[in-house]
């Protein structure tokens, strides 16, 4: 596991509350915020908890600092600790770093490769009022990290840092945007052959072959490639620090002009050299940034034009006013009046249009935003590219296989006859689908399918289809016993054709494709608790079209994002047989073309799609009314004396 502190580099941009929203928005996704905790706060509602943190942090007149800590605790690919092991390491590295006191936001995310934890931390002590910042906070993590890692089992990371800084973002710009830095590119293309040059003459020679050039710039050296990128020497090699080359090669003797004809290589930010042709798709990539760049240029440009037609306009009414006032006469006094007032008029008036301005700004950045190569490859895959979903899989930065209970196959893919119902929810960096069946999370990462959660029959089902479909009929099984009796009960089942790998596996299902078949078998129990110890449902849905069913899960995920701003909004989610069959009928909606029902009991509103028929049922009835719902229909009452 590694805990990471996220720094906000301008303290007037850090906002508490802006922070919680962010972390507990699911962004239209079913599969992101699986839980979220509110720790030394009077309400555990997060909406509640930000009014009594910001005014807390109000209380707070003397300190100019930072006073939100945002911490990020990561795990490792396939580690899914406990609801009770979150809790526990969320409170001592919340402790060991001092904030054990202090008003705390945590969310779980789950839309990654890797689980991890959001924690939103009030600088401010809620009694003493004072600002803690921790020193030297990288090493407290590191060591808790470590005593964490051994107390609950998990696989252990690296916890001292052995680069610089400039090294790690140079890092952390090849794995996370996936473009070669110029760090990088000097240490794969010129590193050797700089190490062998013996004076400076050769030194420069092989450095104008590759577009660079050698400055002093401080204290040390820099490597520059003229468009005005800059790279420290010793950030490139320890052997390259201003002391250590003017030891090997005496007094730097820099060039007055850099000899650019001699460049055979120049440094471009291409992206990273892996195995797949990337050449299209970047070209593709480089005409939208640019249709982009010109896009927001425009929009910014007609902002800033209707900003300056607006108090032009302001100024013209402004003087208008004033010379009324000059005609009408009056009294000195009453003049003053009525100037301060049309003066405090068009202050208002321009303050007015500079916030709009503002406003219309930020819509245009971020309608037109820029995004990087592995940003736009993850968009793309979304879409449904297939090419950029092999380019995002193919990079050095997303080679990890998936770990749990698996499914992965050979031999000739074969379609089954009832195709797996599942609703692709999002696509991580790595290139991993991440699909939602029901109540359950399916992931793939082109070699093969995990199930993350909530094992049954029906999962294993759906599990078995998905990989027959993507990767053949001769699966290979790794997981827990429980997962591995569940596929080949559900192979047995649905009698796909399909063999597993493992000799007793595949002996249990041809014994079990040799018993009779209940004609209703059960689906087995749902389990699993999200980390904050709410126990999840466990109901199934009646057979309804599945994309009427997506419509109900659109609507249910911005009520439910809804709420975390308006706390009267009750919680939604789906119907079922189940929840019971009276309800209070709270109404018709259309979402996307579908026709969906709002059923409230106690607390909780259910979603339902209905078709137009009991709809039209649904229409004669008042809202707040009481309905009878049986197998997914309204049931009528009669009238008269039963037979």
């Amino acid at each position: 596991m590694i805990a990471k502190h996220v720094p906000m580099r301008t303290v007037r941009k850090s906002d508490f509350a802006g922070l919680v929203k962010y972390i507990c928005d699911p962004q239209e996704k079913r599969e992101r915020v699986d839980g979220v905790s509110v720790t030394n706060c009077y309400s555990d509602d997060p909406s509640k908890a930000i009014l009594e943190v910001t005014h807390t942090q109000s209380r707070n007149i003397r300190s100019s600092a930072d006073k939100t800590y945002h911490l990020i605790v990561s795990f490792r690919a396939g580690e899914n600790p406990s609801a009770d092991a979150l809790r526990a390491i969320e409170a001592r590295i919340c402790e060991g770093l001092g904030f054990g006191e202090h008003q705390r936001v945590s969310a779980l995310h789950t839309d990654t490769d890797n689980v991890h934890l959001h924690i939103a931390i009030n600088k401010v002590h809620p009694s003493k009022l004072t600002v803690l910042t921790p020193y030297n906070d990288y090493k407290v993590l590191g060591d808790l990290c470590k005593s964490l890692e051994r107390d609950y089992c998990l696989e252990p990371d690296n916890h001292q840092s052995r680069k610089s800084g400039s090294e790690n973002r140079a890092a952390d710009m090849e794995r996370h945007a996936g473009v070669e830095s110029l760090l990088g590119w000097i240490q794969r293309e010129c590193l050797a052959d700089l190490n062998e040059v013996r004076d400076w003459s050769a030194f420069n020679s092989v450095l104008n072959s590759h577009g660079l050039r050698l400055m002093v710039r401080g204290n040390g050296f820099v490597f520059t490639d003229g468009a005005g990128t800059y790279v420290k020497g010793s950030s490139v090699s320890r052997e390259f620090s201003k002391a250590k080359l003017e030891a090997r090669f005496g007094s730097f003797q820099q060039e007055k002009t850099a000899r650019k004809a001699q460049a055979q290589r120049r440094y471009e930010p291409r992206p990273v050299k892996i195995h797949v042709d990337t050449t299209e798709l970047y070209a593709r990539y480089i005409a939208e940034q640019r249709l982009t760049s010109a896009a927001r240029a425009q929009a910014s440009a007609e902002v800033r034009d209707r900003r300056h037609r607006l108090i032009q306009t302001a100024k013209r009414t402004a003087k208008l006013k004033r010379a009324v006032i000059k005609l009408v006469g009056g009294s000195a006094q009453s003049k003053r009046l009525l100037y301060a007032l049309v003066s405090k008029s068009l202050r208002d008036n321009i303050a007015h249009i500079n916030q709009k301005c503002r406003t219309d700004k930020e819509s245009v950045h971020r309608l037109h935003r820029r995004m990087t190569w592995a940003d736009w490859l993850r968009a793309e895959a979304i879409q449904g590219d297939r090419h950029a979903l092999v380019a995002l899989r193919a990079r050095e930065a997303a080679q990890s296989s998936l770990k749990g209970n698996t499914v992965a196959g050979t031999g000739q893919q074969a379609q089954s006859a009832d195709a797996a119902e599942v609703m692709q929810d999002s696509i991580t960096k790595k290139g991993t689908a991440i699909y939602v069946a029901g109540h359950t999370t399916i992931r793939d990462d082109g070699t093969r399918i995990q199930v993350s959660r909530e094992l049954s029959q029906r999962t294993a089902s759906t599990a078995l289809k998905m990989a027959m479909e993507r990767y053949g009929t001769h699966l290979a099984i790794n997981g827990t016993e429980q997962f591995k009796d569940l596929l080949v009960q559900a192979a047995a089942e649905t009698k796909l054709p399909i063999t597993f790998d493992d000799p007793e596996l595949e002996q249990r299902r041809q014994a079990l494709m040799k018993q009779p078949q209940p004609q209703n078998s059960a689906h087995g129990q749902r389990g699993g608790v999200p980390w904050n110890g709410q126990p999840r449902r466990t109901h199934e849905q009646p057979a309804i079209d599945p994309a009427a069913w997506t419509a109900a899960d659109s609507y249910i995920l911005e009520q439910n994002r809804n709420r975390l701003y308006f706390i009267d909004i009750p919680e939604h989610d789906r119907y079922s047989d189940k929840h019971g069959a009276v309800m209070i009928y709270g109404g018709l909606r259309t979402v996307k073309g579908q026709l969906l029902a709002l059923l409230q009991k106690d607390t909780h509103v259910y979603v339902l799609p209905v078709d137009e028929s009991t709809a039209s049922q649904l229409r004669r009835k008042l809202v707040g009314t009481t309905v009878t719902f049986v197998n997914g229909a309204v049931q009528q009452q009669t009238k008269g004396r039963a037979r």
